[in-house]
């Protein structure tokens, strides 16, 4: 005798009708952050590089200080590169970038997901769990990203240095062996303050921000929770970082790029902030925000592309379940039970 089928009901993790806006019903898998940051450097390295390059020039004036900001001034030194070491130079120390953010970013973006949703679980965390969450993950992937950064400051800054200078590291693991051989493993954690501090803006400015914009976004403005909401809040997210860590990120630059048989005297052995006021006193006020522009066009596009990116794997995680509890209970209404 055929029995008539019966539907084995299981229970749905999927709450995303009660979810605020950006809210999943779990947390994210630990890698989404760092595999987008990853996509995102191939889109925007040759920027960062240039941004390195703007941050290390010297200004003995104060006179137009201004111009640093110009557009025009970033595509020169790009064109300049391109034409002095070859187009391939846009690219060097890429093998760095992809270490950092493998290391760096998937930490920060990481444990930003996890400790949202550690302390909010389903429901819409307040502007002081978002900032606790941003701050304590800023500061772990920080730590952790120090030695990768500091060979990818070095590799970028390596082009315009003198030739009996310049450090020749074939890729970033080579650069961290060398570093260890030639100057000691404490090298590797120089301007480590400076970094973490940026560290902690930038995860602050830039994931906070997102979070704070895509919710308005939605709830004020009334758009749809997607792509153009995603593009919007992660451009306005790359405005808001890049202005926050622009002067933390020229100390870093200065502190990893010097030499220690040519120590630049008023960067190595100081505070950051003792760095920005000389830094202002010698060189003006925007100083402080050399390569801002090249740090914007950088940052954007990778911003962007990071968050779009990292969207859509929490999209496809989320629907994994679906699609396995879907073909469970199809395999189920499908099958007839034969009772003897």
């Amino acid at each position: 005798m055929i029995a008539r089928s019966s539907v084995i009901r299981l229970p749905s993790n999927s709450n995303n009708n009660n979810n605020t806006p950006g809210q999943t019903n779990k947390a994210p898998p630990f890698y989404t952050g760092g595999v987008a940051s990853c996509v995102a450097t191939f889109v925007s390295h040759p920027f960062d590089l240039t941004k390195v390059r703007l941050q290390t020039i010297r200004r003995k004036q104060h006179q137009q200080q201004w111009r640093r900001f110009q557009p025009s001034k970033m595509f020169k030194v790009m064109w300049t590169i391109s034409r002095t070491e070859g187009v391939r130079a846009l690219y060097s120390g890429l093998s760095a970038s992809l270490l950092r953010q493998g290391t760096y970013s998937t930490i920060r973006f990481g444990l930003y997901d996890k400790f949202k949703w550690i302390v909010a679980r389903n429901e819409k965390p307040t502007f002081q769990q978002l900032l606790f969450c941003s701050t304590a993950a800023g500061v772990l992937g920080g730590c952790f990203g120090q030695p990768s950064d500091v060979v990818n400051v070095r590799m970028q800054n390596d082009g315009q240095l003198p030739l009996e200078q310049r450090r020749n590291y074939k890729n970033a693991i080579d650069g961290i062996i060398r570093i260890c051989r030639e100057e000691g493993p404490r090298v590797l954690f120089r301007g480590l303050g400076s970094s973490t501090n940026r560290a902690v803006l930038m995860t602050v400015s830039q994931m906070t921000s997102y979070d704070m914009f895509k919710d308005m976004f939605v709830t004020r403005f009334g758009l749809y929770d997607g792509l153009l909401t995603h593009f919007a809040a992660s451009l306005s997210a790359a405005f808001v970082a890049t202005t926050v860590t622009s002067p933390l990120d020229v100390c870093k630059t200065l502190i990893m790029s010097a030499h220690l048989t040519n120590p630049a005297s008023d960067v190595l052995g100081k505070h950051p902030i003792k760095i920005m006021i000389h830094m202002v006193k010698t060189e003006g006020f925007g100083s402080l925000f050399k390569g801002w522009t090249a740090a914007f066009i950088r940052l954007g596009p990778h911003t962007i592309v990071t968050f779009l990116v990292m969207e859509r794997l929490k999209e496809w995680h989320n629907q994994l379940p679906k699609q396995q509890e879907g073909d469970i209970l199809t395999s189920t209404t499908t099958a007839p039970t034969t009772i003897v």
